[in-house]
C-alpha cells in the first residue's frame, strides 16, 4: 500500500515543540521527506541548540508517521541552525563572528547574575551551541574565578586585537584579564563605556552562536552603551524574590524597554534554600516574588533556580555546577533556562525559516 504524502505531512503536523509551541511541518524545519517504499525519512533543522530533545522528540515524530497506514522504519535527522536575529539598535555595525548578543543584567547586586551567567553559557555550549562569554562588569568582574583562568591573560597575535581565552568550551573575555585582582576599577563612565567595547570589538570571537555579555548591576553608563552602541539582540533579567531585588529588577526592565530591547524573560534566582543535610526547604527571600513580577510585566518566568550551596562552591573552584556535575539535577534546571532562552530568542525578529528552503517530499516505490 503506497503511503499518502499529505497524509503523513498531516500526522507530522500534530507533534508540537514543546518550547514554541508549534509544529515542525508548518514553520518549515521539516525538510527533505522521503518515501522510500514503507520506509520514511526527514531532517529537521531547529532554530535553537536542544540536542538533549532530540530523542523525546524524535521519539513523538516516529510514532506520529506510523499512524498513518502503510509506514514502516522511520529515521529522524536532526540539525541546529542558529541565525542571527534582528538587533535592538539597526544602525550599529554587527560583529561579523557573532550571531546574536545576549545581555544578562539585575537591577541589584548580590542577586548571582554572573553565576547565572556563566552557568547558562555552559548550558547553551552542552547543547550544542558556540558560545563566548563576555564580562562587562568592569567594576567588579568573576568571570575569571568562575571559570578557573584567574592569572592569564589574552595573547594578540597581530598587536591590535586579542584572542579570547578558551575553558568548557567557551570563548571568554574579561576586564580582569587585564588589571591585577586587588586593583579598583576607578573610571568614570566614559572610561568604562569606552573599555567594554573595546573588550567587545577588538576580541577575535570565532563564529559564535551566541555572546552572553555579563553586565554590572543597574542601569548606568553600560546599559545605556549596551543599548545604543551594540548590537544587542537581547536581555535576560536575574532577580531575587526579595521585595527589594524586585523593586530594582522592575526598573532594569523599564530601562531596556525604553531603549527598545526585546527581554526574553525574567530569572527568579535563590528561590528556595533546601538544607543538604535535614532536607528542609525554606524561601529566606520570600516566595514566588520574581515570578509575580514577570506576570506583571508580561514576561516569561524563565527559571526558578534554588539557593544551593554546590552552586557557589563550584563557582568558587571555577568548575561551575553545569560541568561540575553535568547528570545533576543542579545542572538540569540551567540546562532548561537554556533551552527556554534559546527558544525565545529563536522566535524574535523576522522569520528565517522560509530562508531554509521550500518542503521537498519525494516518493519511491
Amino acid at each position: 500500500m503506497a503511503i499518502e504524502p499529505q497524509a503523513l505531512l498531516q500526522a507530522l503536523q500534530t507533534v508540537l515543540d514543546p518550547l514554541t509551541g508549534r509544529d515542525f511541518v508548518s514553520t518549515k524545519a521539516l525538510k527533505n521527506l522521503q518515501i522510500h517504499g514503507a520506509e520514511v525519512s526527514f531532517e529537521v533543522d531547529l532554530g535553537y541548540p536542544a540536542q538533549s530533545l532530540w530523542p523525546e522528540l524524535g521519539q513523538a515524530l516516529r510514532g506520529a508517521a506510523q499512524t498513518v497506514a502503510g509506514v514502516g522504519q522511520v529515521q529522524v535527522h536532526w540539525q541546529t541552525r542558529i541565525v542571527a536575529h534582528q538587533v535592538a539598535a539597526p544602525t550599529v555595525p554587527a560583529l561579523e563572528q557573532v550571531k546574536n548578543i545576549v545581555a544578562v543584567a539585575s537591577g541589584k547586586g548580590g542577586v548571582g547574575k554572573s553565576t547565572t551567567a556563566v552557568n547558562l553559557a555552559l548550558a547553551l555550549a552542552a547543547e550544542g551551541a558556540k558560545v563566548g562569554v563576555l564580562d562587562a562588569d568592569i567594576y567588579g568582574p568573576s568571570v575569571p574565578t568562575m571559570l578557573g583562568l584567574q592569572g592569564q591573560k589574552p595573547e594578540s597575535l597581530d598587536g591590535k586585537t586579542m584572542e579570547p581565552l578558551l575553558k568548557h568550551g567557551l570563548q571568554v573575555m574579561s576586564i580582569g584579564f587585564l588589571i591585577k585582582p586587588d586593583d579598583a576599577m576607578i573610571w568614570r563612565g566614559p572610561m568604562a563605556t569606552q573599555a567594554l567595547e573595546q573588550l567587545l570589538r577588538q576580541s577575535n570571537w570565532q563564529a559564535l552562536d551566541y555572546l552572553i555579555v555579563d553586565l554590572p548591576p543597574g542601569t548606568g553608563d553600560i546599559h545605556l552603551t549596551m543599548a545604543q552602541r551594540v548590537p544587542l539582540t537581547a536581555a535576560l533579567i536575574v532577580t531575587t524574590p526579595q521585595d527589594v531585588a524586585l523593586q530594582d529588577a522592575r526598573k532594569g526592565i523599564r530601562m531596556f524597554e525604553k531603549v527598545g530591547v526585546p527581554i526574553l524573560g525574567l530569572v527568579e534566582n535563590m528561590a528556595m534554600h533546601v538544607c543538604s543535610r535535614c532536607g528542609h526547604a525554606e524561601a529566606v527571600f520570600g516566595l514566588e516574588g520574581g515570578q509575580r513580577l514577570a506576570a506583571e510585566m508580561g514576561l516569561q518566568c524563565l527559571a526558578t533556580l534554588p539557593l544551593a550551596l554546590a552552586i557557589r562552591e563550584q563557582a568558587d573552584r571555577g568548575e561551575p555546577i553545569v560541568v561540575a556535575a553535568p547528570e545533576g539535577e543542579l545542572a538540569a534546571q540551567y540546562r532548561r533556562l537554556a533551552l527556554r532562552t534559546a527558544a525565545a530568542l529563536s522566535l524574535l525578529g523576522r522569520d528565517y525559516s522560509s530562508k531554509l528552503g521550500a518542503l521537498k517530499v519525494q516518493s519511491h516505490p
